[in-house]
């Protein structure tokens, strides 16, 4: 084997393998964050929900996790009604990110709400879900029965206040005349319940709920079936009702209130949202972070173990910010 021939395989092989080199250098940018990119840093504000609501602590784990991970980066937290407030916060710059319910969100854009347009997704979160709450010993046992009751239909700007009154006008009655209304969350409905000052309340939130946990040890209560009969109405209606999901609450969220029953109820999905003109830098970190801290968060949070990379992209009615779309494409299979 001549010289010259050894030579043109030794190029050859060189030629090769530095082509496969620059594929591994390709792949490794793909999959890496940029060199150098150091995390960001500077003031946001983030909006979450009433004391004792999921928003509120999920709101706080992140913080602690952004804190871990953006060391220049200051979070403040604003507590708030719910969702209908976490969306008018966004969309019209007093607040940078929130979580706010999928029906509250279309709810504003079909409204034509100040700053709709700007509104973008960061991520699918975790669904919640419907919890209409009476006393064990009460006589309720359908929504319809709640006429000429004392009830709990959330604060004005909540998620929950949505809700509950396109339940209630869905079985025929009146949430201004046909029952006694209460503005109380879960911050003070279970109380107020333990107390005999209401005969219901509704709640929606991620399961479980901590303040109705605290509730269960304390006084003995149910839930309400919200059938699905009751949803088809709703979706007959059009509109934000889209996003409702006619769902059991299976009866690992409160074993000792439900005793192995499920709950006919109502599920509709949570979205990390944000505005356009939030820097997309920024966005991408909290992206990942929210993917990444999923575990960490939801040894503490339940909701929160729901969160999934694969679904996590789904942020309709809202276009995905440019931020995150980074990041979903920098881990895609």
């Amino acid at each position: 084997m001549s010289k010259a021939f050894l030579r043109r395989i030794g190029g050859r092989r060189g030629l090769w393998g530095t082509a496969a080199g620059v594929v591994v250098l390709g792949l490794l940018l793909w999959w890496l964050p940029p060199l150098g990119d150091t995390p960001p840093g500077g003031t946001i504000t983030f909006s979450t929900g009433t004391r004792r609501g999921v928003y509120q602590e999920y709101g706080e784990r992140l913080r602690t996790a952004f804190a871990r991970n953006m060391p220049d980066l200051k979070v403040r937290l604003l507590t708030s009604d719910g969702s209908q407030e976490n969306v008018t916060r966004v969309a019209t710059g007093r607040a940078d990110f929130t979580i706010a319910a999928a029906d509250a969100v279309e709810t504003y854009v079909l409204n034509h709400g100040a700053g709709a347009a700007r509104l973008r997704g960061v991520a699918r979160l975790y669904d919640d879900y419907v919890q209409l709450v009476v006393p064990a010993g009460s006589r309720v046992t359908s929504v319809e029965d709640l006429r000429g009751k004392r009830v709990a239909i959330g604060p004005p700007e909540s998620g929950v206040r949505l809700i509950a009154e396109r339940v209630l006008r869905a079985a025929g009655i009146d949430p201004e005349t046909d029952i006694r209304p209460m503005s109380d969350g879960i911050d003070t409905g279970p109380g107020r319940l333990r107390q005999g000052g209401l005969d219901a309340f509704f709640w929606s939130g991620g399961l479980p709920t901590g303040g109705l946990q605290q509730l269960a040890r304390k006084f003995a209560f149910r839930f309400v079936p919200i059938e699905a009969d009751l949803v088809a109405r709703l979706h007959a209606e059009g509109g934000a009702t889209r996003y409702y999901r006619a769902t059991n609450m299976p009866e690992s969220a409160y074993p000792a209130v439900q005793r192995g029953d499920t709950v006919p109820t109502i599920a509709v999905s949570n979205l990390l949202m944000t505005r356009a003109d939030v820097d997309p830098r920024l966005t991408e970190w909290v992206t990942r972070i929210v993917i990444k801290s999923r575990d960490n968060i939801g040894a503490h949070v339940h909701s929160a173990q729901l969160v999934d990379l694969r679904t996590a992209i789904y942020t309709d009615p809202l276009a995905l910010h440019e931020g995150a779309r980074r990041y979903y494409r920098s881990v895609k299979p």
